[in-house]
């Protein structure tokens, strides 16, 4: 299969009407806090665990198209020594790793952060390959209040991200070019699509600069929402409309499909903002879902390390994926909430 077909295959399996990803990626140190919240301990046995529940889940992969997977996780086995990635791959799941090596404070720019990753990015790649990975994720993230981020915060992340997208495309492998525009602050809604607009602009003149295939990459942006201290809470068509007008603003028809991070929402609020993007205007993409804590939450509290659990905790994570799945058409029933 020449590079251009297997690429276009990955983002076909994808990007499926009803379908969105899931993200189960969280780095040591995030899913060692995840894991504190239920009293257990995050060795690797644990974490082995925790994402073979995840991954084994029955009928999950008809509402999950993809997993972002975390490079351990790249190598474990299920109990009965299936490699994770193809535990996924029998349920029609395409296993994704994340390839970014975390964010440090950006120099000569204070407030403002950059991703690092790129040194060594294709070899690791080849690897990753070979271990079944089929496309790839690179977070960049975005502080806001009055001054930031600053141009130069917004400039030097879109390089990555374009840098990022053109050495993943070359290996045969989609990227996920994901620009989060942090909720934490009390910006209003307003700033945030103002700031949103601008980083978008400059992430697709950037993927444009270093020829990445639009066709072949999709986009995981954070939906436009106030930050968490702002005094006033919007509502979900609130949050549809500023968000869908932002994206239609700055995102080319030909990228393959949006699948939305959830950002710090409660899961009951990415879904019900999802299903309100979903009913709102026109739009060119598929609009869909990549979460990790708006999925993980509840299977995880229900879980709490104990193998007795694990069969509920993966009817909670199967009811978050089929309710997000819903809301990826615009037919979520708010009501199914409490069933």
């Amino acid at each position: 299969m020449s590079a251009q077909n297997e690429l276009q295959a990955t983002v076909d399996a994808l990007a499926q009407a009803g379908k969105g990803l899931l993200a189960a990626d969280e780095s040591g140190p995030t899913i060692a806090k995840r894991f504190k919240t239920i009293g257990v301990e995050s060795t690797e046995e644990n974490r082995r665990a925790w994402r073979t529940l995840l991954l084994s889940t029955p009928g999950l992969g008809e509402f999950i198209s993809g997993v972002i997977l975390y490079e351990e996780t790249l190598g474990q086995q299920a109990d009965d020594g299936e490699p994770l990635p193809q535990l996924a791959a029998h349920q029609g799941i395409v296993p994704g790793i994340k390839v970014d090596t975390g964010k440090i404070p950006l120099a000569h720019a204070s407030g403002d952060e950059i991703t690092q990753g790129l040194d060594g990015l294709a070899k690791r790649l080849e690897g990753y390959k070979a271990q079944g990975a089929r496309f790839a994720k690179w977070r960049a993230v975005y502080n806001v209040s009055d001054t930031l981020p600053s141009r130069l915060a917004i400039e030097a992340n879109a390089e990555s991200l374009a840098r990022y997208a053109a050495i993943c495309q070359e290996a045969g492998v989609v990227p996920i070019v994901e620009p989060e525009v942090l909720m934490d602050g009390d910006h209003s809604l307003t700033r945030c699509a103002v700031v949103t607009e601008a980083v978008l602009h400059e992430v697709f003149h950037a993927l444009n600069r270093h020829a990445v295939v639009l066709e072949h990459m999709l986009l995981k942006p954070s939906m436009v929402i106030a930050g968490k201290g702002h005094a006033l809470h919007a509502s979900v068509e609130q949050v549809a409309a500023h968000t869908v007008a932002v994206l239609g603003r700055t995102v080319p028809p030909a990228v393959a499909g949006i699948f939305f991070l959830s950002g710090g929402q409660t899961p009951e609020e990415a879904t019900a903002n999802l299903d309100a993007i979903n009913r709102t205007g026109r739009r060119p993409w598929p609009l869909s879902f990549s979460y990790g804590r708006a999925l993980q939450e509840s299977p995880l509290d229900t879980w709490c390390g104990q193998p007795q659990n694990v069969r509920e905790a993966q009817l909670a994570l199967l009811k978050r994926a089929r309710l997000n799945a819903a809301a990826s058409l615009g037919c979520y029933d708010a009501n199914e909430e409490i069933v």
